[in-house]
């Protein structure tokens, strides 16, 4: 019996060892990941504070109280607000961005933290707080007050022709995700009953929830929702435990392995915008701003949500450096939203990995609808039509609506219309953050206060922007040496008339 009992105590100290080996392996691995975490966790604890110093949050009333309409002014807590926000924000941007972009490598580990501190949640925290200090006006408007009537035609064209895009893209992307899990289809064509009732009961779900109150679905079902894709994001870390992950660490070395040998800049900033910094998440502050009852709930809601989509997009771009590695994507769908569910299937028990595919679902589903919202709602600012009435609401959603199919039933029947929606969104989305980011530095400069963090960041991707679009097949398709050097020329005439501005 005791001889028994000595080979039980060997096998337990034994399997004890292998567990501590195993766990010292996978932390080794991950040292570039978690120097990314580490990254976000300082950095929000410590510059968030300085940036919501900057701008000096105020006792005051908010337009939530004071413009209370009850149906896009209405108070909501802290806490409700934040996790709406972080729907709102987190499309398919931080899982297709982050499957994207971790194809540069572990350089996007460190990329996308230090990117989202110093340049996406300076970006949503002042959108956000702008439009509460100006009636909680949409980022169009902040452009007119700030830079003038020319910048506001311009960017009231852009952004609509992206929110439109945006909603769009979202509509297929979430409807394919779920006719893939859940009813088995394998032909996503447009004539396919399956798929074509599935987008129209995503842009039904749409119609409803941009025309009703903002307190009414959003507000109640947002926080639940909220909760899944925490909860799905945080399966699949706990899995890189319990099932092993194969991360690479970076050395400089291996600072861009694209396997496409696309150059890191300007297109790994065009790649991943959520989780970094997105144009979109502005028109989705200034929606939020209509429903913040303190000024100093703006730290958490609007920087706070940045930084927690920040973490996601690095989880998934973990989770998919590892399935890549395996050689287990199949060379067609690498980069693309189907990546999701073998990412699902490969951390997460089969009976649960459902769970995480329901929670990417409905992350474009969310910020669909409320990029309709914002559609709504920036037209009905610049032509000055309240939206108390339902039918003022309905004379702006119709219209919209009718676009919205017309360029689905277009997308679905070209060939490569997607990846042309996708790019042109991707420019506009990144293009739009210039704007915002100029509009908190003449704030700062006419407060007397330092505009340096908000100014370098919309100077970095003016020039990012530019490159892109000019070396680009969309654009110019110029030699990229050139187009650089035309993206230096722009920066430097922005810089200057930034500085001729402010000296009035």
């Amino acid at each position: 019996m005791s001889q028994y009992l000595e080979v039980i105590q060997k096998l337990t100290v034994l399997d004890f060892f292998c567990k501590q080996k195993f766990l010292y392996s996978i932390i080794f691995c991950m040292t570039t990941f978690i120097l990314g975490i580490f990254i976000l966790l300082i950095g929000y604890i410590f510059y968030s504070r300085y940036i919501e110093n900057l701008f000096s949050p105020e006792d005051r009333e908010t337009p939530a109280i004071y413009k209370n309409d009850r149906v896009d002014f209405v108070p909501m807590s802290k806490g409700r607000n934040a996790l709406i926000h972080l729907l709102n924000i987190a499309g398919m941007g931080p899982i297709i961005g982050a499957i994207q972009g971790i194809l540069f490598g572990p350089i996007a580990f460190i990329l996308i933290p230090l990117g989202c501190i110093l340049a996406g949640g300076v970006h949503d925290y002042f959108a956000g707080m702008l439009s509460i200090r100006n009636d909680g006006a949409q980022i169009t408007g902040l452009i007119k007050k700030y830079l003038g009537n020319i910048s506001f035609k311009i960017f009231m064209v852009i952004v609509s022709v992206m929110l439109l895009l945006l909603a769009t893209v979202f509509v297929y992307t979430s409807g394919d995700l779920f006719a893939e899990r859940f009813l088995g289809v394998k032909d996503f064509a447009i004539s396919n009953p399956l798929v074509l009732g599935t987008y129209l009961v995503i842009i039904s779900y749409f119609i409803i929830a941009t025309l009703f109150p903002i307190d009414k679905i959003i507000g109640k079902f947002y926080p639940i929702l909220g909760g899944l894709l925490i909860l799905g994001t945080g399966m699949i870390l706990v899995g890189f435990f319990i099932n092993g992950v194969n991360l690479e660490n970076f050395h400089f070395s291996n600072y861009n392995l694209h396997p496409n040998n696309l150059p890191l800049i300007p297109m790994f900033f065009m790649t991943v915008s959520c989780g970094l910094l997105s144009g979109f998440h502005s028109t989705q502050a200034t929606i939020i701003s209509r429903t913040v009852r303190d000024e100093k709930d703006g730290k958490v809601v609007f920087y706070g949500m940045m930084c927690l989509e920040s973490l996601i997009a690095i989880i998934w771009a973990a989770a998919a450096m590892d399935v890549y590695s395996l050689n287990i994507v199949p060379q067609n769908i690498i980069g693309t939203v189907n990546v999701v569910n073998i990412i699902a299937n490969k951390f997460v028990p089969f009976n649960l990995a459902f769970l995480v595919t329901l929670a990417i679902i409905v992350l474009p589903i969310t910020s669909g609808d409320t990029a309709l919202r914002g559609l709504r709602i920036t037209i009905a600012d610049a032509i000055n039509l309240e939206q108390k009435s339902i039918i003022n609401r309905l004379m702006i959603v119709i219209p919209i609506l009718c676009i919205l199919l017309g360029i689905l039933f277009w997308a679905k029947n070209g060939g490569n219309t997607f990846s042309l929606i996708w790019r042109y969104f991707t420019f506009f989305n990144q293009l739009i953050a210039i704007p915002v980011l100029l509009c908190a530095s003449i704030f700062l400069a006419k407060s007397s206060k330092k505009c340096i963090p908000t100014l370098i960041p919309a100077l970095f991707y003016v020039f990012i922007t530019m490159t892109f679009i000019f070396s680009e097949k969309i654009g110019f398709n110029m030699p990229l040496k050139n187009a650089e050097l035309v993206g230096l020329l722009i920066t430097f005439a922005v810089a200057v008339a930034f500085y001729k501005k402010i000296k009035k």
